[in-house]
């Protein structure tokens, strides 16, 4: 999920259970931020420096920036889930992807490449009138595309890091103006996509992915989580 605009954040979070989840942490610093009381936590909030693009009135945004944005994942689960909700969020703000993410793991089967291949048009047909996914007839039926794309790849966890050399980019973000949507990784990394068969996979939602999954760090200079 790309920080360049104050609507592309990816929360794994729920409110209605959010206190009782919100246990791990990227960096040392942000460790322990949410598993104290309300008032613990706005202290928190008040005295601990984050990336400036986080509106810190939103507890989840702040959870997910601290829990898993930047955060490297070679879980091929993960990484596939992340494409796919990238590219469901092209066009659209971030935050209408992150209030419907629970549902999307229910009905693509938990992201699982292999049962999601397998879907057949008549279950995909039906998701185009599921309010609880974005009715995007494409976007749907790029989620069994990209999953046979997925599996068509030898190493589709490697393949991916290689992208960046099999370890994270640690970008100097000083402030919002150095801030980009774009990298030639990620130009590169959208056309090798495409060629591969995945879909809804441009630069920008490329970079979004490297950002989100750790493969590129754009956590600024001071912020807690800084790796």
């Amino acid at each position: 999920m790309s920080c360049y605009s104050d609507t592309r954040f990816f929360v794994s979070l729920h409110s209605e259970d959010a206190n009782s989840k919100l246990t791990k942490a990227a960096g040392p610093e942000c460790a322990g931020a949410f598993t104290a009381s309300p008032g613990e936590i706005a202290t928190d909030l008040m005295s601990t420096t984050r990336c400036p693009w986080l509106p810190l009135q939103h507890p989840l945004y702040v959870a997910y920036h601290d829990t898993e944005w930047g955060v490297p994942s070679r879980d091929a689960r993960y990484l596939f889930e992340c494409i796919c909700l990238e590219g469901a969020q092209a066009g659209l703000s971030w935050w209408t992807v992150l209030q419907k993410r629970e549902h999307y793991r229910k009905v693509f089967h938990d992201f699982q490449p292999a049962k999601v291949a397998k879907m057949t048009d008549a279950a995909l047909e039906a998701l185009v009138l599921d309010p609880g996914i974005i009715r995007h007839r494409g976007k749907i039926f790029s989620v069994r595309q990209n999953a046979q794309a997925w599996l068509k790849l030898e190493d589709p966890v490697e393949w991916l890091w290689s992208f960046v050399g099999g370890k994270p980019i640690a970008n100097v973000r000083n402030s919002m103006a150095d801030l980009t949507s774009h990298s030639p990784e990620s130009d590169a990394l959208s056309k090798a996509l495409k060629r591969a068969g995945f879909n809804f996979v441009g630069t920008t939602t490329a970079y979004a992915l490297m950002q989100g999954v750790g493969m590129v760090d754009d956590h600024t200079v001071d912020c807690c989580c800084k790796g």
